[in-house]
């Protein structure tokens, strides 16, 4: 049941006309993975790479992040991994308070709610801003649980932003085993 409530949502954003994004669309990024996951993790929009393939976090971004998971134990099969907005913003802008309204009411919730994960992790600074509160700093707030309406949220430094500083990484790091913490019941 909640497998084809989820591929309803998946089947309505890839014909989504609601916001301007989808007129410079290759394709729609509803996002993929278990429907029955623990882990939800969101980051901002789909980027160049996403949009060509349909698939989130497909880039250099998306490689480390499943390294990051392979270094905790988990398999990207086993998660659920989505973004804020599904269809790429143009030059890789952030997307607009009325692009965010429209895919986070019409679909992020609703996947929220259906997979009921564990805990979800805002990917970056963005994604917690829309996620847990938009007052927030990722650099001060990553790696720190917060309760949300019921559900844990974890925000966590956005893989690209190892990729533009290594010395990003620790922080990484830190916040995959923080993620691990939580999921034994240790955090």
């Amino acid at each position: 049941m909640r497998e084809a409530l989820l591929d309803d949502i998946r089947a309505r954003i890839l014909i989504c006309v609601k916001c301007p994004l989808h007129r410079s669309r290759t394709h729609a990024v509803p996002g993929e993975g278990s429907c029955d996951a623990e882990v939800m993790f969101v980051g901002e929009a789909p980027g160049q790479h996403e949009d060509a393939q349909g698939r989130p976090f497909v880039g250099a971004a998306g490689q480390l992040l499943n390294r990051m998971l392979e270094g905790i134990g988990l398999r990207r099969a086993d998660v659920f991994i989505t973004n804020v907005v599904k269809c790429r913003p143009q030059g890789n802008r952030d997307p607009n308070p009325g692009e965010v309204e429209t895919c986070t009411e019409e679909y992020l919730f609703a996947q929220i709610a259906l997979i009921e994960p564990k805990i979800v992790c805002a990917l970056g600074r963005f994604a917690m801003g829309v996620l847990i509160d938009p007052h927030l700093s990722i650099t001060a707030a990553h790696g720190t649980v917060y309760r949300k309406s019921g559900i844990l949220h974890l925000p966590i430094i956005h893989p690209a932003a190892v990729l533009h500083s290594e010395r990003n990484r620790l922080l990484l790091e830190h916040d995959f085993q923080k993620l691990k913490a939580v999921l034994k019941g240790e955090a």
